[in-house]
């Protein structure tokens, strides 16, 4: 197996690399202090992105278009891949900002899962925001309850999504509702709804322990008309199939929010090797027994980051090559969720009032990284699709 990065994505890394050291680092704990502000830096990125995702392979949120299932022999690191390692370098600068990239929306790997070839057409460049999460529940994403009614070409929505992230920046937010509440999961699709569409309104935006410089907002639609175009794929309910079509948006999604964990978590675990490089080994060549107590368990986090980024690397190839990786997506990003966290707060722990207070960034990493183990599935929500796939067990059967 060879676990380097591919050496086409050279340039591309080093690029995000330095734009996460002298752009996103300088203005970091700036848009920190000011939530809800704009961070009119990311513009200028935002073009850079445009320019390079234009010639293929690129730092691209709407990753892995193309359906899974229909794999040949050959292997290929492409969109996904590249999106993933990309991240991995932006949120080693600031998850925060990243977040708040225009045109990198998570909505715009939900367009890419199940949009049909028109609409991939139609909706290229736009960024999207995803709106999922109701009052009425966290994880369980058959429980929505946000309503779409035919009404000739249109559609009609009625309710209310919160912790929407980038919910008032984006262009359009898509939207998951229901057809028809009697039906369960069948009857749940995703709607690309534009920004300024009469009927829905951003109600508040909320105010947050960790990645500030990103906006997440509660939005409502009363009587929010849509045209029927901007249903994302199939129109029909497919009682045997499930919402496994809008379920595929996870697919892409969160071997991306694994990344971000990683990112996170290496900005802090590089920061303590330096803190503590007096009483590391450069070589290894010590005996893991026969190291001080702050080594080993510095040791001991690199292994676990090292864990975590490999299983992030397999999910996002395995989409490049159009495998089905719902499994292989839990577990990278309930992995990488649950270790990203877990380090950042022992890096806070270890570096004592150093880590603490704000003259470094530390604490921030702690803060930003929690956010990764709850968003796109909770840590308990990915163990349970893990659970479910290892056991051969469906929702019904096993909750």
């Amino acid at each position: 197996m060879n676990l380097q990065n591919p050496k086409k994505f050279k340039m591309l890394l080093e690029q995000a690399h330095e734009v996460a050291l002298n752009v996103l680092r300088p203005v970091s704990r700036k848009y920190d202090k000011a939530e809800h502000t704009y961070p009119k830096e990311l513009d200028m990125l935002a073009s850079l992105l445009d320019g390079m995702n234009d010639g293929g392979d690129g730092l691209n949120a709407g990753a892995a278009v193309g359906k899974r299932g229909n794999s040949d022999d050959s292997n290929k690191n492409g969109v996904n891949m590249s999106t993933a390692l990309g991240i991995v370098e932006m949120c080693y600068g600031d998850t925060g900002l990243l977040l708040s990239m225009p045109r990198q929306g998570l909505g715009n790997s939900a367009i890419a899962a199940v949009a049909n070839d028109e609409q991939l057409q139609r909706f290229k460049g736009i960024w999207a925001a995803m709106a999922i999460t109701e009052p009425g529940f966290g994880s369980d994403s058959a429980a929505v309850r946000t309503s779409a009614t035919k009404d000739g070409d249109d559609y009609i929505l009625n309710g209310e999504k919160i912790f929407v992230t980038s919910g008032e920046r984006a262009d359009a937010i898509v939207v998951w509702a229901t057809l028809d509440k009697n039906l369960g999961r069948a009857a749940i699709k995703s709607f690309v709804v534009p920004k300024g569409t009469p009927g829905m309104s951003v109600e508040r935006l909320e105010h947050k322990l960790g990645i500030k410089a990103s906006d997440t907002a509660t939005i409502r639609f009363i009587d929010c008309r849509v045209p029927a175009s901007n249903l994302l794929g199939n129109a029909d309910i497919e009682v045997a199939k499930g919402f496994a079509g809008v379920m595929e948006t996870f697919d892409n999604t969160r071997p991306l929010v694994a990344a971000m964990a990683v990112g996170c978590a290496k900005a802090a675990l590089e920061r303590i090797q330096e803190i503590f490089k007096d009483y590391l080994d450069p070589d290894y060549a010590t005996p893991y027994l026969q190291t001080s107590n702050i080594a080993a368990q510095i040791y001991r986090m690199q292994a676990e980051w090292e864990a975590a980024r490999l299983l992030m690397l397999k999910a996002a190839w395995m989409a490049d090559n159009k495998k089905p990786n719902s499994r292989e997506a839990s577990i990278a990003k309930a992995k990488a969720g649950r270790v990203g966290n877990e380090i950042t707060l022992k890096c806070v722990e270890l570096a004592a009032s150093l880590g603490y207070n704000e003259e470094e960034l530390l604490e921030k990493w702690a803060r930003d990284s929690k956010i990764l183990d709850i968003f796109e599935g909770t840590q308990q929500i990915q163990q349970l699709i893990i659970a479910r796939r290892e056991l051969g067990k469906s929702s019904s059967e096993l909750k």
